[in-house]
């Protein structure tokens, strides 16, 4: 007599699918729908600029007339000494920009995004880094007023120009990450939205964007040391501003800050992403 087949797995089944980490399981779902993700970029691209009278224009206009007006404020009124300030503050207002307005951006998407999220499954992590995408080419199409006011302040064009894009990639992976852990505390405190603001409006000013560090006083130099958008835009500030290559423990600095940032962000998201749908 045969003995029917007992339809349920024993305990002691080894589920391969089961086993697997979630952050390396979202990794996977990402580079499924990677043709999402690229239409997902693309449509905030458009969207962006779709019923905008200037366009594209737009964003080189925006930063070139908020360095103008930042810098008769600050470089008037404070008197402090900074050769071709328009140009130290444009690298700064621009890596800011990417920063704030990527963080806030995926925070957001993910939130108001959620009846997409109720109704088909994507990865949800495919919203963040298509908004970091976004972001980034913005961020690309902004170096070009950039490069326009070096010009007119003959400033020189350094062959460590070079070297930007690893800047910029070290400044992606730290603005994903942070996007990541923020977009899961959004989730599950509703409050933090709106904390969040009041968190980046003081980072922008603890961070020396709109003024030089030599002005703030050496008992509060540990403290700005230590924040991690200071050693990430001292690449920038070094390779655009002052044409030299930063030493190695500046460049080992930033990459460890922006590794450690986007794998905490990573791995606290991807361990709570299965809940979004029922917070949200």
């Amino acid at each position: 007599m045969i003995e029917p087949q007992n339809a349920f797995p024993s305990q002691n089944t080894y589920d391969s699918a089961a086993a697997q980490l979630p952050a390396v399981s979202e990794l996977r779902e990402l580079w499924r729908y990677r043709d999402l993700l690229r239409l997902l970029v693309a449509n905030r691209i458009k969207t962006r600029y779709k019923r905008s009278a200037l366009g594209v224009v737009w964003t080189l206009l925006n930063p070139l007339l908020t360095t103008l007006v930042l810098t008769i404020a600050f470089s008037y009124l404070l008197r402090f000494e900074l050769k071709n300030y328009p140009i130290y503050l444009l690298v700064g207002l621009l890596f800011w920009n990417f920063f704030n307005q990527t963080t806030n951006d995926a925070m957001h998407t993910l939130i108001w995004g959620s009846s997409l999220i109720k109704r088909i499954y994507v990865p949800r992590a495919v919203f963040a880094v298509a908004v970091t995408g976004n972001g980034l080419i913005n961020f690309l199409f902004a170096l070009i007023p950039l490069l326009v006011i070096m010009l007119g302040f003959h400033h020189p064009i350094r062959p460590t120009l070079l070297l930007l894009p690893v800047a910029i990639l070290l400044m992606s992976m730290f603005t994903l990450g942070f996007s990541l852990l923020v977009s899961t505390l959004a989730v599950f405190f509703v409050d933090f939205v709106d904390l969040l603001g009041v968190i980046l409006s003081a980072w922008f000013y603890l961070t020396p964007i709109i003024y030089p560090a030599t002005i703030i006083p050496e008992k509060y130099l540990p403290f700005i040391q230590l924040n991690p958008l200071n050693n990430l835009l001292g690449l920038f500030r070094s390779l655009i501003y002052l044409g030299e290559i930063p030493a190695p423990l500046s460049w080992l600095k930033a990459a460890v800050i922006a590794s450690v940032t986007l794998a905490v962000g990573w791995w606290i998201f991807t361990r709570k992403v299965d809940e979004f749908a029922y917070r949200i």
